[in-house]
């Protein structure tokens, strides 16, 4: 006997990441505690950038991506992820390298997420952290409408 489509758990892995953090950044803003400080707009994201970043909500965006990431590869900590954020820094006619996104925001993203319950810090069997019981209800309640 096959299983019907409505019976089939559809989780963050299965839904592309292209739809999935634009609905899922739009869903953080209605959180009381992930808030866009004021000083995003005059602050660079890493070192490979040249300027801050200039997209209205860069912040949830950001903030659901990691949340993505967590809940795929976690547990992961703050040094991690500014290597999967980071990007290569273009240094003119020489070759370019790649360089990590900057620690502060990453580190303020985790904290504010992490104060909404969505994520938990985790010692044991690796540190880092992992995507809580209510993160992971709240992720797969909201991909079970997508794909």
């Amino acid at each position: 006997m096959q299983k019907e489509k409505s019976d089939l758990m559809i989780t963050v892995k299965d839904v592309p990441a292209g739809k999935l953090i634009p609905a899922l950044a739009e869903e953080l803003k209605k959180f009381g505690n992930i808030k866009m400080p004021e000083s995003i707009r005059y602050v660079k994201s890493g070192v490979s950038s040249e300027r801050p970043p200039t997209q209205p909500d860069f912040w949830y965006l950001r903030a659901a991506a990691i949340l993505r990431r967590i809940y795929i590869s976690g547990p992961v900590g703050a040094q991690r992820l500014r290597t999967v954020f980071g990007t290569k820094r273009r240094r003119g006619h020489k070759p370019g390298h790649h360089r990590k996104a900057g620690g502060k925001i990453i580190r303020t993203m985790l904290q504010q997420l992490e104060a909404e319950g969505l994520i938990e810090k985790t010692e044991k069997p690796k540190k880092g952290r992992i995507v809580s019981p209510k993160g992971r209800k709240f992720l797969d309640h909201f991909t079970k409408g997508m794909k």
